[in-house]
């Protein structure tokens, strides 16, 4: 994967989507082969990458500006610091003024953006998100998609995600990797040259819709493999 990289990872449930984002964090140990950072064979520098999961799994008993601090706080960072770096990545996903809100009183999109400032409340080089949208109603994802996106430009991240959409990976990836199950592996890769940055009226453009009728046949292929 290169440096600024979006890669998506696409494939049936069950293919191994999840376990390539566990193996890429070190929160689970190959079976087989290796993982290189940089070109090493050793585990990435503390911070180096940033993990968005499935659900916010914040702690509803603390306040938003509490959850986003708590990684620096295990990293021993000095309290006035942690905070003000908490509060300008809360200020990046637009959560500005929620500091003191509790986890109950926000939306499920604005919880999934709390989630987003943990994780980059490290300055992480790799933002890994497994299927981080997933649940949410189809105006909040989409809004979700462009801020993430803005994001991506914005911090110079590379980012790995999964998800079962071809319309969201053709939206927001520069690579989409088609995964196939039993055993899970990559069967296809797919480049898209679609202009950067994009926004909803790129989803309305020819170019888009030849990228999810290319995504599509390839993950019919790998459904099929």
């Amino acid at each position: 994967m290169q440096p600024g990289e979006f890669l998506s990872l696409l494939g049936p449930s069950g293919c191994g989507k999840s376990t390539a984002l566990r193996l890429v964090a070190g929160l689970a140990a190959p079976s087989d082969g290796r993982i290189t950072w940089n070109g090493r064979d050793s585990p990435p520098p503390s911070g180096e990458i940033g993990f968005v999961f499935q659900e916010p799994t914040l702690m509803p008993w603390a306040r938003v500006l509490a959850n986003v601090t708590l990684p620096l706080r295990l990293a021993r960072l000095g309290r006035d610091e942690a905070e003000a770096r908490a509060r300008d990545a809360l200020a990046l996903v637009g959560l500005d003024g929620f500091e003191r809100a509790f986890p109950r009183e926000l939306s499920g999109g604005m919880r999934m953006r709390v989630s987003i400032a943990r994780a980059l409340v490290m300055r992480p080089r790799l933002l890994l998100m497994d299927e981080p949208f997933a649940a949410l109603d189809e105006i909040t994802r989409l809004k979700l998609n462009d801020d993430l996106l803005r994001l991506w430009a914005e911090r110079g991240l590379a980012i790995v995600f999964v998800t079962h959409s071809v319309y969201e990976s053709a939206y927001l990836s520069s690579r989409v990797a088609i995964m196939a199950a039993r055993p899970g592996r990559i069967v296809a890769t797919q480049t898209l040259a679609s202009p950067v940055p994009r926004n909803a009226g790129f989803r309305h453009g020819a170019a888009y819709g030849a990228a999810c009728a290319e995504i599509s046949a390839a993950l019919a292929e790998a459904m099929a493999a």
